[in-house]
């Protein structure tokens, strides 16, 4: 029999920033389990069968949500979309309430236990194409010291930082750019941790609690860039 009624909040979170796309369900902050998969350009086909078997396997109805909560970016324009379009359409069909985090502090999340231990910084990156990255930086208590921004990473974009303060860098982007920044032995780099809605618990919970809900009619993804479409290549005719 499935759940309706709970103690705590049940809260709904989704992530699509990047190639990978998870959801996960908290109770409070919680965690009670969680689903993702890899595949690149899936989250319209897969995201809306993926929230089903979630809470289909957790045995808690839809109704029984107290929230829904998605990444807001930045990350992949695609990507972000459909996640954004999902969590909208659920809040307005089951008139629940819609909290969104930060694609770079939901990564944040994850790395802030290390941090802690290492007494070091965070730098979450998400791949913004080229040498560019979509990046901000948290102290060990998740405090913000750089807001999010864009930034081409090139020799010496971190020296200043480095030179004082031990940093560890995570998600696609600091794989791509992952021989510039171990040049320091104060960068820490793990490009195989990458945003997931198994770490947007915790802040997304503290939002539910001080009602920091979005507007359903107006709330959009925060891409940060506009996006640029690629044109085909003329093919070649023989």
């Amino acid at each position: 029999m499935k759940a309706s009624k709970s103690e705590g909040a049940y809260l709904l979170c989704i992530e699509t920033a990047t190639v990978v796309g998870s959801v996960a369900l908290f109770l409070d902050d919680q965690l009670q389990g969680s689903i993702e998969y890899h595949r690149a350009k899936s989250h319209a086909r897969l995201l809306m069968p993926m929230i089903r078997t979630l809470l289909n396997d957790m045995e808690v109805e839809p109704s029984a949500l107290s929230g829904i909560a998605v990444s807001k970016g930045p990350g992949s324009y695609t990507g972000l979309r459909v996640g954004v379009s999902t969590a909208k359409g659920l809040c307005m069909a089951l008139d629940k309430p819609l909290l969104s985090l930060s694609s770079l502090e939901a990564l944040a999340w994850q790395l802030q236990p290390l941090a802690q231990r290492l007494g070091a910084w965070i730098c979450p990156m998400i791949d913004a194409r080229r040498m560019e990255v979509y990046c901000a930086l948290y102290d060990a208590n998740m405090g913000l010291q750089q807001p999010i921004q864009a930034k081409i990473v090139e020799t010496g974009t971190f020296k200043e930082l480095l030179q004082s303060q031990r940093v560890i860098f995570a998600g696609d982007g600091a794989a791509k750019c992952r021989e510039l920044l171990e040049a320091s032995p104060q960068a820490i780099v793990l490009p195989e941790q990458l945003s997931t809605a198994r770490s947007m618990g915790p802040a997304v919970f503290q939002a539910f609690q001080r009602g920091q809900f979005e507007d359903l009619t107006t709330f959009e993804p925060f891409y940060l860039k506009d996006f640029v479409a690629t044109k085909p290549r003329n093919r070649l005719k023989g």
